[in-house]
Parts: C-alpha cells; sequence; structure tokens
C-alpha cells in the first residue's frame, strides 16, 4: 500500500494482493516505524457511509470506504474512486484511492510485480 499525502489531499494506492486482502477482510494497512513511535494508514470498509471518508487519531490515519462502492472496486475493473470530504471549517480533505499500475517509466527501482498492468503501456 502506497500514500502521497500533500496539503489537503490524500491518495492512497494498493497493489493487486492488497485489493484481494481488502476485498475479503474488509480491512488492509501498513505500518511505518519511526523508532519510538509508529505512522500507521489503513483503508477500512464502512457501514453507513456514502463517499469515501478520513480521520487520523493516536498515530493512525484511516481511510473509510463504503460498502457498497468496496464491493465494486474489489470485483471490477473500476480503477478507483475520489471525494471531497467536507471538514466544517470551510476546507476539504481531497480522498483518492486507487489501483496501482506499473510504471510505464522504466527508471523506477522498485517491485511493481503485483501491481495492475497499465492500460497506456503499449507492448
Amino acid at each position: 500500500m502506497k500514500i502521497r499525502i500533500r496539503g489537503n489531499s490524500m491518495r492512497i494506492r494498493l497493489s493487486r494482493t492488497e485489493v484481494d486482502n481488502f476485498g475479503k477482510n474488509g480491512y488492509v494497512d501498513e505500518q511505518t516505524n519511526f523508532g519510538t513511535s509508529a505512522f500507521t494508514y489503513a483503508l477500512q470498509r464502512k457501514a453507513g457511509i456514502n463517499a469515501l471518508a478520513a480521520d487520523f487519531a493516536n498515530g493512525r490515519m484511516t481511510m473509510y470506504v463504503p460498502e457498497t462502492m468496496a464491493i465494486e472496486w474489489t470485483t471490477t475493473e473500476t480503477v478507483g474512486y475520489n471525494n471531497n470530504m467536507d471538514l466544517g471549517n470551510g476546507e476539504q480533505l481531497f480522498l483518492l484511492l486507487e489501483k496501482d499500475f506499473k510504471c510505464i517509466d522504466s527508471s523506477v527501482n522498485e517491485d511493481q510485480s503485483d501491481n495492475y498492468e497499465n492500460p497506456l503501456h503499449t507492448c
């Protein structure tokens, strides 16, 4: 699972295996350790909501996915979803959930074997 955070924008991308696990369990997380503390980021299926939502508490950032959206995302070719979550103070948090595609740029130095085939790759 990968996250990208910039200002009031959060993007989560999952590999094939992570999408499968999320489909089965309704939850997937990852942790970055900093020695004396850790930062956890998670994706969780949630009943009673109709759009992506998120919160941050006790060192854990969680993005919530409505149940029907989670089922559709994990069982179809749908790439992702987004939402501008109202923060209640005149600000919004942009949320983006995507399946992780293989990079077209061969200079990327990471294992991409579990990523989805990039539809822009034409070989």
